[in-house]
């Protein structure tokens, strides 16, 4: 299927964090642990008679994301009421916004240093979400806490042209904002879910191919392997002569393929027109200035300044501000020991940090190793107080419970040897109870030194500064081999 080329548009749904839904007072839920229908209200759950009414917290934080991604912002914007008809949209419609969106003709940038790449905003708009059905063998039940949360809808145009460049978009997409605390991002609770545009064209033509979309794609995995699957079905379809009909599909996880839902839809089947119960949403130009320069330091600016001053490779940069939490750790630390190379906290968070929590499951926000604490469990590495094998032990009992380690280094004893008059007994000792494995090494077999070393650093407890052991060690092997020779 070389001969053909993936063309992918992405639509990204985040559910907004704000306290109350889109267009009424219920509180905002977690839809996974509250109970069922305890947040509705006639407004939500769409009664004869009832008004909504615009979340404006939910508008300053589409404005955030809309302002991050460059975009143009409607002075005047509209509510439409998009109708179609299913059992999780009580009112039979959905409140949104189509022809005059809140903004439009933005661009992310996304990927590696070295291999940066934009991808343009099509529109972000205003909606609400549906409410959440749940079936059993035989029945549907709806639950209608999560209809009327307030959605922020981000479309990109049709300028992804591969799976890995989808995942890069998506993943830079949902780092962005969670920079800006718009959303929680948390994929296993629906805080953000895609649908993907996909359509394949013969390589260096310009034609677009028909597409199908793929709907209520809820995690990364879900969305790359439909994305893998569409793209595998379509150039057979193509390949054999054949003709891909445009249509709505879904991704069955557990057969890992697409189905076909219904015929595509258009913007005539949803019937849109203005919202009769909402006037335009008017947004003042100094509210948009004001939003603006409220924006933090977003992640690609953040990268540029992390490499600048930190003087870390493109790599560690990346993946210290692909999220804000990771981004402020690290700064943290660096605050509170100026005098250690930024670098190394930076391969002590990114590496063993980074490990020990992924293993206990608590993310960087939770963890009992407060960013000072490592830092100063660096420090005591670099200054040789404590050796590199020492702290990664530390290092992993903090993880667990907490504590000041150089409070732990005191009450425990685990301060280095680096004395050579404290060393240099165990050094001898290791080599008399070893006469075979010296009298090895004295024969060529230079490799028996690391064994030889090992057992000094056993001898030592583990405490022993290893650059000291190592240079007391062959100091002395090298003796014996100039007495063997004079022999």
């Amino acid at each position: 299927m070389t001969e053909f080329e993936p063309v992918v548009g992405l639509e990204v749904h985040a559910e907004l964090h704000t306290q109350s839904k889109m267009f009424c007072g219920c509180a905002v839920v977690d839809s996974t642990s509250a109970g069922p229908n305890s947040a509705v209200c006639e407004v939500c759950t769409g009664m004869p008679g009832t008004l909504p009414v615009i979340n404006q917290r939910a508008v300053e934080f589409a404005l955030r994301v809309a302002l991050a991604l460059e975009c143009h912002v409607a002075v005047t914007s509209v509510f439409a009421r998009k109708n179609y008809f299913y059992p999780d949209l009580p009112k039979g419609y959905q409140i949104s916004q189509y022809e005059l969106p809140l903004a439009s003709d933005g661009v992310l940038e996304f990927g590696p240093e070295a291999e940066l790449r934009s991808a343009r905003i099509r529109r972000v708009h205003l909606e609400e979400d549906t409410g959440k059905l749940i079936h059993g063998p035989g029945y549907s039940l709806i639950d209608y806490n999560r209809s009327g949360v307030p959605l922020l809808e981000i479309v990109s145009e049709p300028d992804l042209r591969s799976v890995p460049e989808v995942k890069a978009y998506a993943t830079a997409l949902r780092s962005l904002l969670r920079y800006l605390d718009v959303t929680s991002g948390d994929m296993e609770k629906g805080a953000i879910r895609f649908e993907a545009n996909v359509s394949l064209r013969r390589r260096g033509s310009s034609t677009l191919g028909v597409r199908t979309e793929i709907k209520n794609l809820n995690s990364f995995r879900g969305m790359l392997r439909a994305l893998e699957h569409e793209i595998e079905r379509q150039g057979g379809i193509l390949s054999a002569g054949g003709k891909v009909v445009q249509e709505t599909l879904g991704w069955d996880e557990a057969r890992g393929v697409t189905v076909s839902q219904r015929g595509k839809e258009e913007a005539h089947d949803y019937r849109y027109f203005p919202e009769p119960d909402l006037p335009p949403l008017v947004i003042a130009p100094a509210e948009i200035d004001r939003i603006r320069a409220s924006l933090p330091e977003l992640p690609l600016a953040k990268r540029a300044r992390f490499a600048h001053d930190f003087g870390l490779t493109a790599y560690a940069a990346e993946v210290l501000t692909a999220d804000r939490h990771v981004a402020d750790y690290f700064e943290s630390a660096v605050a509170a020991e100026p005098d250690v190379t930024p670098a190394r906290i930076a391969n002590w968070l990114t590496g063993d940090l980074f490990g020990l929590l992924n293993e206990l499951g608590v993310d960087i926000a939770a963890a009992r190793v407060p960013p000072a604490s490592l830092a100063e469990l660096v420090a005591l590495v670099e200054r040789g107080e404590i050796n590199q094998s020492t702290g990664k032990i530390l290092l992993a009992e903090m993880a667990q419970e907490g504590g000041s380690p150089r409070a732990i280094v005191r009450d425990r004893g685990l301060s280095q040897l680096t004395d050579q008059t404290a060393i240099e007994p165990l050094v001898e000792r290791v080599l008399r109870d070893n006469p075979e494995q010296v009298d090895l090494y004295l024969q060529g077999k230079t490799t028996v030194s690391q064994w030889l070393f090992g057992q000094v650093m056993k001898a030592a407890g583990g405490k022993a500064h290893p650059p000291t052991v190592q240079q007391l060690l062959s100091a002395r092997l090298q003796a014996l081999e100039a007495e063997r020779q004079k022999r």
